[in-house]
């Protein structure tokens, strides 16, 4: 019956003892510097999402754009540099300088029309 209770009570000391064994290792071997670099990791994978929210938020800020297509004055957002299409309108549209203008292929001359109003013959 003793033998028993010795088992037992063994079964519930063995994570401690487990614990003591592998502290006096790191102690005893001066490998402390290990566990100093599995901190450090841990703390660089907590720390990395947050600096990645961080920059990717200030890099949004720095290239979205907000602004009315030059065509039918729908208000939409694209990014800079890059080529959209309006979504009211159908119209090509390139993003620079944090403005929108018609994508037009070099060469092609862009022209606005301009409504004049004609006089009657009567006048």
């Amino acid at each position: 019956m003793n033998l028993k209770n010795f088992q037992l009570n063994l079964s519930q000391i063995r994570p401690w003892l487990t614990l003591l064994a592998i502290v006096w290792l790191l102690t005893s071997f001066g490998l402390g510097w290990l566990v100093n670099s599995v901190l450090i990791i841990f703390g660089l994978l907590l720390l990395a999402p947050v600096v990645a929210f961080i920059g990717f938020r200030w890099w949004l800020q720095k290239n979205l754009v907000v602004d009315q297509c030059p065509v039918c004055e729908y208000r939409l957002t694209g990014l800079n540099n890059t080529q959209i299409q309006c979504p009211n309108c159908g119209e090509q549209l390139i993003v620079e300088n944090s403005q929108f203008r018609r994508f037009t292929p070099k060469g092609t001359i862009d022209v606005t029309a301009v409504e004049v109003q004609a006089k009657s013959l009567e006048d």
